[in-house]
């Protein structure tokens, strides 16, 4: 039956419902549209709505009292720092609590400063604020990180003295409260946070720890130190050339049709270069000193030197006297000195990175692998040709260096099969599976029960009514109905009406009752008491065409 066949139908048999059961259909139609409307409404309103979470103890403690004394209903949070009141009295419960200043924090920050007074206030007070307002700070700051419900920061401060020697460094311990475990990398975060918040701290000096006591990252941290550091620098470095080698064979050996290892010798050691280099081509002139030197020196003697002459008597004074010996010396002396600075260059380097001393590459691929490549068993000098190709690409794409001792292996085997192994994760009870999926449960069992109401009360009649009215017909039809005898004999008397051969035609009886029985998967039984022109009407309902015939026939046999 074709749609519009459906609707048209569909249509008639709305139409022979008459209008007491339209309106008792439309009824039942509005009715299952509300109830769902009700159902879906209630069951996805919640019931109770969170008015406070990450309390601390003693802030459950005085908001349950005064809850409890403004007669409003409210329950604690499995976590036990949190409470729910029920729906739409949030607003109301936090204007009572804001009365009395709850919940109150107990960290405090720079707001510390506000209730300080500038007179009689000592530099040692003045200094243990300053450390509180900053602890309270970074404790903020902590929480509001993603899964940390509380922090509690301590700073110890460099105390500085003018008769110390020795420095002293600050140090901080972080203790937090979270909800589930914290990852390493979110402590390294803090450790950093802290040592960035303080002045003069070093991220070594900071520890973290949870409400467990649990040590989460200290200064002296396996993951901190130098060997850490090394073999992460090592592993990082054997991945990437794992990493290389399986990008350059999975295109057309397939990721899971070979295997490769590489083990890598690397250097991590930090070295600090300095070297000096002299140029003595390149000169230039730093100073010139030069020194000259005159010296003259004169000397003459006044007295008469001793002479025989002067021995021998009557003879008188030399004629003009002889005057005493005389000398005269000169001396220059001239000196110049020429500095000269060669050019030189002095070059400081620090390596604080690796070198890779040598590698050992291992290959294994599938011996299955191969043999689907070359169609069938491939020969010796195949696989030897094979094996050649993929020891070039290993060795590119690896690195390998012959010269500095690099090794690399390309092995032949046979792949076991792999199989999965799947293990059924922990399953929770059938308890918290129906807690779970309760409102599920619900909202199914409401729309199967308005499914079948609209089936019962709805399509069953318009189906029921649409069956009645085809089998009616067809009990007309297998009846052969046939113009009865509407002779006055007959009919008792002049212009009696034929309505008990007539109402036989139609599978009513003599008696005023009629009775239609049809059989559908079940009995329906239909028993009709009613006065001449009702029934009449009624058989004009089951069938008008098969009516006005009769009517037509008896017509016609009147008039002849």
């Amino acid at each position: 039956m074709s749609l519009l066949n459906q609707l048209s139908q569909i249509g008639k048999n709305l139409a022979s419902l008459g209008q007491a059961r339209m309106l008792t259909l439309g009824g039942v139609g509005a009715a299952s549209v509300a109830l769902i409307i009700a159902a879906a409404l209630f069951l996805n309103k919640p019931a109770r709505e969170t008015l406070y979470i990450g309390l601390s103890g003693e802030d459950m403690t005085q908001i349950s009292l005064v809850l409890a004394e403004s007669n409003i209903d409210f329950a604690s949070g499995l976590d036990g720092n949190s409470i729910t009141v029920p729906a739409g009295m949030t607003s109301r419960a936090r204007m009572l609590l804001a009365e009395r200043g709850l919940p109150s924090s107990n960290t405090a920050g720079y707001e510390l400063f506000d209730k300080v007074g500038s007179l009689g206030l000592t530099s040692f007070m003045q200094e243990v604020t300053r450390v509180r307002a900053l602890e309270g700070e970074i404790a903020r700051t902590i929480q509001s990180i993603n899964g940390i419900s509380a922090a509690r920061v301590h700073l110890v401060m460099a105390d500085r003295g003018n008769f110390r020697r020795g420095e002293q460094q600050p140090s901080a311990s972080v203790m937090v409260r979270t909800g589930t475990n914290l990852a390493p990398r979110t402590a390294n975060s803090i450790r950093h946070l802290v040592a960035s918040s303080v002045p003069g701290l070093n991220v070594d000096e900071v520890t973290v720890l949870d409400a467990t006591g649990q040590l989460l990252a200290t200064g002296d941290d396996f993951s901190n130190s130098n060997l850490n550091r090394s073999l992460s620098i090592v592993q990082l470095v054997q991945n990437e050339v794992e990493t290389n080698i399986e990008k350059a064979l999975a295109p057309f050996l397939g990721i899971e049709n070979f295997r490769a290892s590489v083990t890598a010798t690397v250097n991590t050691d930090s070295q600090q270069v300095q070297e000096t280099i002299f140029d003595p081509e390149s000169r230039v002139e730093r100073s010139t000193r030069v020194t000259r030197e005159n010296q003259t020196s004169n000397q003459s003697a006044t007295d008469t030197p001793a002479t025989v002459e002067q021995n021998i008597p009557d003879q008188g004074p030399a004629a003009g006297g002889a005057a005493g010996p005389q000398s005269s010396e000169l001396a220059e002396r001239k000196e110049e000195q020429t500095n000269y600075e060669i050019n030189s260059k002095v070059i400081s380097t620090v390596r604080n990175s690796y070198t890779v001393e040598g590698l050992s590459v291992a290959v294994v691929v599938n011996r299955a692998r191969i043999a689907d490549m070359y169609g069938g068993a491939p020969t010796e000098e195949q696989t030897a040709a094979f094996l050649a190709e993929v020891q070039t690409l290993v060795n590119l794409a690896a690195g390998v260096d012959d010269e500095r001792g690099d090794r690399a292996n390309i092995t032949v085997m046979d792949f076991m099969a792999s199989e999965l192994l799947t293990a059924d994760a922990a399953q929770g009870g059938f308890g918290d599976t129906l807690k779970t999926h309760i409102g599920t449960i619900i909202n199914a069992i409401a729309f199967i029960t308005v499914a079948v109401l609209l089936i019962m009360f709805g399509f069953r009649p318009l189906l029921g009514a649409g069956k009645t009215a085809e089998q009616a017909e067809d009990a007309v039809d297998d009846i052969g109905l046939e113009l009865p005898d509407f002779s006055p004999a007959a009919m008792g008397g002049p212009g009696a009406m034929p309505m008990e051969g007539f109402g036989a035609d139609f599978g009513f009886g003599e008696d005023g009752d009629s009775e239609l029985e049809m059989e559908e998967s079940g009995s329906f039984n239909r028993r009709v008491k009613e006065g001449p022109e009702r029934r009449l009407a009624r058989m004009v309902e089951i069938n008008e065409e098969r009516a006005a015939k009769i009517l037509r026939q008896w017509s016609s046999g009147e008039a002849a």
